[in-house]
């Protein structure tokens, strides 16, 4: 019994030692983080800053301290102008150019040509079609309207007005012969952009094949330690070419596109007032009027004798 006495206190001893040693280890575990942390180093103190005299140096400066450190130049990114990018380009950057600048030139002169105000005056043929209905002029009064305005559109009515009288299909014949004939005048030079974008691109092509051709010759007897720097070169001129021809050729398909679309336009504009024009004058419309009129006098007279 003594013996079990005396076991029992020893083991009650250790629980209690792995007990203690048990919390112990876990506020070291706790606390390693925090103890791991470097201390926080103070920074030294910033020397006080010396006002300058804007009127000389410091005092107590010596002549050391008055230098101030150079500051390091970025280089320069290269720039160029056009000439040196024509330069560059090749020979088949002259048409290019010459491309670029008949654009400009035709762009101008269909922008001016193809006003609305000089194609299809609007005071001019709405007084011209106000006074035929109104019966204010006659065949010789309007051709003469027409000769003196000189539009597109007056030279249609002109040619419907010579057919005055006549029947209507002669009078629509004449509008359709004159109309295609200011269609030839309104869509000239639009050729000439639709050529210009489709020649522009392909002058640049061949001169990107032309300028790969050169580079890849002056690779063949270049330096092997320099060949990757005459590549690049070479490519990069070569392909100014096709940037040129690329920016002549994509302007002028859009104003190619919206001159033709403006044109078309005004041909519907013009043929609108033709028709209005032939029920006006043709044969047939006054003579499909005058049993109208016929009848309507008859029936005055019969009230007036029934009156």
């Amino acid at each position: 019994m003594e013996s079990k006495n005396r076991t029992c206190p020893s083991r009650a001893a250790a629980f209690r030692v792995h007990k203690l040693a048990l919390l112990l280890l876990m506020v070291a575990v706790a606390a390693g983080p925090a103890m791991a942390q470097p201390a926080p180093v103070e920074e030294p103190a910033e020397p006080a800053i010396r006002m300058e005299d804007p009127g000389g140096a410091a005092p107590g400066a010596g002549p050391d301290t008055d230098a101030a450190p150079a500051e390091t130049a970025e280089p320069a990114i290269p720039t160029q102008n056009l000439w040196q990018i024509v330069a560059q380009g090749g020979p088949l950057m002259i048409p290019i150019v010459f491309c670029s600048l008949l654009l400009v030139a035709v762009v101008l002169e269909r922008a001016i040509s193809l006003r609305r105000g000089r194609i299809v005056p609007a005071p001019f043929t709405k007084r011209f079609l106000q006074q035929l209905r109104d019966g204010e002029l006659d065949r010789d009064r309007a051709l003469e309207l027409c000769q003196e305005n000189g539009s597109p559109v007056a030279e249609v009515l002109s040619a419907a007005v010579r057919k005055w009288g006549r029947a209507a299909v002669e009078v629509e014949q004449a509008i359709i012969d004159a109309g295609e004939r200011v269609t030839n005048g309104l869509r000239r030079y639009l050729r000439v952009l639709n050529g210009i974008a489709t020649v522009a691109p392909l002058l640049g092509l061949l001169g990107t094949v032309v300028g790969m051709i050169q580079a890849f010759n002056e690779i063949a007897y270049a330096d092997p330690a320099g060949r990757a720097h005459t590549v690049a070169t070479g490519i990069s001129q070569a392909l100014l070419t096709t940037a040129a021809g690329l920016s002549v050729a994509i302007p002028a398909l859009i104003c190619y596109l919206f001159f033709v679309s403006r044109v078309d336009r005004l041909i519907i504009d013009i043929d609108a007032m033709g028709q209005e024009l032939v029920g006006v004058i043709a044969a047939d419309e006054n003579d499909s009027r005058k049993p109208s009129t016929s009848g309507s006098s008859k029936r005055s007279g019969r009230r007036d004798s029934a009156a």
